[in-house]
């Protein structure tokens, strides 16, 4: 008889934690000067367990994703969604709409011209 474990995940959240020293002129994902950057994680966190989703989403917390002109950011798997400009009330719509109804929140994407097409690794050899 097999034995049930913990669900394979149906969503992998990559957020950034990334945080520059104070006084450093690039910005960050988590900013001294936005104390509400510094919760972004543990409210992630708290919402999906608190829809009794934790077990199907995983919330794991990264350093730089590459793109801290549009932080706080956090990176959706799969469909490669890069969400930008992350507050409290942006993080519940996604978790409402894409994560539990599976439409990505478009106006919440990064633009294009930040973003593009992936570059395959056999391209560059």
């Amino acid at each position: 008889m097999m034995q049930q474990g913990m669900p394979q995940p149906a969503y992998y959240i990559f957020k950034c934690q990334q945080s520059a020293p104070a006084g450093m002129p690039k910005p960050s994902c988590v900013s001294q000067s936005n104390p509400e950057s510094q919760e972004l994680f543990g409210y992630l966190a708290q919402m999906l367990m608190t829809k009794g989703i934790m077990g199907t989403v995983q919330p794991i917390q990264t350093s730089c994703l590459g793109r801290c002109q549009q932080g706080p950011v956090m990176l959706v798997e799969p469909g490669h969604t890069m969400y930008t400009n992350l507050d409290k009330a942006k993080i519940d719509r996604i978790i409402e709409e894409h994560l539990v109804g599976g439409k990505v929140v478009d106006e919440y994407v990064i633009a294009d011209e930040f973003w593009g097409e992936p570059i395959s690794p056999a391209s560059m050899v």
